[in-house]
């Protein structure tokens, strides 16, 4: 049974728009670091599909190369995060002003 790449796309555009819609309704940083996430892994999902699809090996390249950077991405945003919750226990996204020496 093969599943068509439509599906895919369909599963993609679907988590791609609950991470769009949760950056911009939450407040809290970590939600929204986690939506950032969901975001970039639907991206991943749209290039590995069409990489199937036309038979091409760029896209899961491509897709690699994109998460080397979110790894890179979730260290710093993860070690900023932690940096705001030590100072303020319920840390909002508006808190980021905090970080100035």
């Amino acid at each position: 049974m093969k599943v068509p790449g439509s599906y895919y796309l369909i599963v993609a555009a679907a988590m791609f728009c609950i991470g769009a819609v949760g950056l911009l309704v939450r407040r809290n940083a970590l939600v929204m670091f986690m939506c950032v996430e969901l975001m970039l892994n639907a991206v991943n999902l749209t290039f590995v599909t069409f990489a199937r699809m036309l038979d091409d090996i760029g896209g899961q390249v491509f897709v690699f190369f994109t998460l080397v950077v979110a790894a890179a991405e979730v260290v710093v945003g993860l070690a900023l995060i932690v940096s705001i919750f030590r100072r303020r226990q319920g840390a909002t996204a508006d808190d980021v002003s905090l970080m100035r020496g």
